[in-house]
């Protein structure tokens, strides 16, 4: 449990063949007070109707988008340094209002 803090940068770069290269840093800070970095890397992708309504600020159905990334954590909080030993992969989808993410650890 926690929030995103209000910094850090988030890049797009909209391949020519339509995929968009997503790469997002931002911090985390923990129900108790622990901070961790977070570096998540990854496409998305879906036909050309569907990603200029997505362009648009359009609402979009997630079935349609293949929207998937690898965040990497870095923290010094003893209680979350399992994060920096193991793999993860994270299904998104993109909102008019917001970005939304599960994540899951490969084991």
């Amino acid at each position: 449990r926690g929030r995103v803090l209000p910094i850090g940068a988030e890049f797009q770069s909209i391949r020519h063949d339509g995929v968009t290269e997503l790469e997002a840093r931002y911090v985390i800070e923990t129900h108790d007070n622990a901070r961790i970095y977070v570096n998540n890397t990854g496409l998305r992708h879906g036909s050309a109707a569907v990603m200029q309504k997505l362009q648009r600020g359009e609402p979009v159905d997630p079935a349609l988008i293949y929207f998937r990334t690898t965040p990497r954590f870095e923290t010094a909080a003893e209680p979350y340094l399992w994060l920096t030993r193991h793999v993860f992969i994270a299904t998104g989808s993109r909102h008019p209002q917001h970005v939304a993410l599960s994540f899951y650890q490969l084991l």
